[in-house]
């Protein structure tokens, strides 16, 4: 048994939990984890299948004397978010996720855990191999490439899923009860790479952003953290008031997080070396100073780029990259005027990449209202046309509109109340769920999202809290008794 879980209820739970650790998962390579699935279904004389797409669901017959029971189906998604401190030596393509427990508190050494959505494909495992008690017949759906645009559940066959009650198992915050979701697209620039021999009588520098916290775009987007493609934007325009010539930029990993850090390779004058590194003392002491309540990490360096390239970007293009990053709005944009609290709109850069023939930008919008998801949309197209970007606009996916008469979410209330004598939170979350692609799908299908504590997911310092698991899996049994 994996030391980090010994001991740890409930015991069937987290050794399915510990499993899927051992197992790479990356977004479009969960196959080792779906056949994993699979075999282990046949094993226990199990109805399994898989559609074209990859998404596979196991059939589970009702308990004893719960035959008559209409079935539920429960929900998560297969794949993981990639992320690793710098300094961090690990292959998301082979090597396992290294659990370390700290008190009421389970993480990774180094990198994401993988509890988003690991809990939801464990908490169904552990339900397979015979954990749940009582319940009428399940289908456990488990989906593929929700991190990386929902692709699973975009291409989701109708046929798969028979139930028309859905728990969805990829909520972040234990006693509350999630009904709604955000629709988001992603907005993405290219510049076409041009040119010229890097200058004579200059330094080769790599600046660059580190110790951001990142993490999710959505949950996390209100709670003023630093992005490092911004912060480093902003030193970039300062560094070519001195004559600083930019050859490549990177930054960020995933569309769906929000950047931790970011680099550039540039070329600075050589009589205005010791000025450059004035000012990246002073800016650090500016981003420090912003970002202290939110961020204390943050840091910019400056140092000798080793094997730096010959070539840079023509001094018009880098021009119109830098000032497009700096135009671009990022962050929270509107709150909801009917569920306080609630982000109704926002943006993030996310990603920034220097290739062989481009300079590539992608963000990322999400709005509960259509109309105003259009008008961010429209925003930062607007933005990268006027610097000479090309456009793609991803197709997006839609939100998941609430549903306060929803027979399940009745239920779950009334268990909650059963179980902890007070009420839970109905919820809607700016983060975007598979429930609104899946309610496309399957119209009419009833839905209801949930989960235990978790902190900091899509990123290095992601968190679940383990009490809170041991809540959320009675919760979910009483759920399935009584649904």
């Amino acid at each position: 048994m994996t030391e980090a879980i010994r001991g740890l209820e409930p015991q069937i739970f987290w050794r399915c939990f510990a499993a899927l650790a051992a197992i790479p998962r990356p977004s479009g390579h969960e196959e080792r984890l779906a056949d994993y699935i699979l075999k282990r279904a046949g094993e226990l004389g199990l109805e399994g299948a898989k559609d074209d797409c990859g998404n596979v669901v196991v059939r589970l017959p009702a308990t004893p004397g719960r035959e008559g029971v209409p079935s539920v189906c429960l929900q998560s998604h297969l794949d993981m978010v990639c992320e690793k401190n710098a300094d961090k030596v690990h292959d998301f393509m082979s090597d396992p996720i290294e659990l370390v427990r700290r008190g009421d508190v389970l993480t990774a050494n180094g990198t994401t855990l993988g509890a988003d959505n690991g809990i939801g494909v464990a908490t169904s495992l552990a339900i397979m191999e015979g954990g749940s008690g009582e319940h009428g017949p399940l289908e456990l759906l488990f989906t593929v490439e929700e991190e990386t645009g929902l692709r699973g559940a975009k291409h989701l066959s109708p046929a798969l899923v028979r139930s028309r009650t859905l728990l969805n198992l990829d909520s972040e915050e234990e006693g509350a009860l999630y009904i709604g979701c955000a629709g988001g697209k992603d907005t993405v620039g290219r510049w076409r790479l041009a040119t010229e021999a890097a200058p004579d009588e200059a330094v080769a520098l790599r600046l660059s952003v580190k110790g951001l916290k990142g993490g999710h775009s959505g949950l996390e987007i209100d709670k003023g953290l630093g992005n490092a493609i911004k912060l480093l934007n902003r030193a970039l325009l300062r560094m070519a008031e001195l004559g600083a010539r930019l050859a490549a930029i990177d930054g960020g990993n995933m569309r769906n997080a929000i950047p931790r850090e970011c680099a550039a390779v540039l070329y600075l004058p050589s009589e205005q070396q010791g000025r450059g590194e004035e000012l990246v003392a002073k800016l650090e002491e500016t981003f420090k100073a912003e970002l202290a309540g939110v961020d204390p990490g943050v840091r910019l360096t400056i140092a000798r780029e080793v094997a730096p390239p010959k070539q840079v970007l023509e001094g018009d293009l880098q021009l119109r990259v830098m000032r497009a990053i700096a135009a671009l709005p990022s962050g929270v944009q509107r709150m909801s005027s009917d569920i306080p609290g609630l982000v109704e709109t926002s943006t993030n850069v996310s990603v920034v990449s220097t290739t062989g023939d481009a300079v590539v930008l992608i963000t990322s919008q999400r709005s509960s209202s259509a109309s105003r998801l259009a008008e961010i949309v429209e925003t930062v197209e607007a933005t990268l046309r006027l610097s000479g970007a090309e456009l793609e606009v991803s197709e997006g996916y839609p939100g998941w509109q609430p549903n306060m008469d929803s027979h399940v979410l009745k239920v779950a209330k009334g268990c909650y109340r059963h179980l902890y004598g007070r009420d839970a939170e109905v919820k809607a979350v700016h983060a975007g769920l598979e429930c609104g692609i899946i309610g496309e799908r399957i119209p009419g299908i009833d839905m209801i999202s949930f989960g235990p504590n978790m902190e900091k997911v899509h990123s290095p310092d992601e968190r679940v809290y383990i009490e809170s698991v041991g809540n959320y899996w009675k919760f979910l049994l009483e759920v399935l008794k009584t649904v």
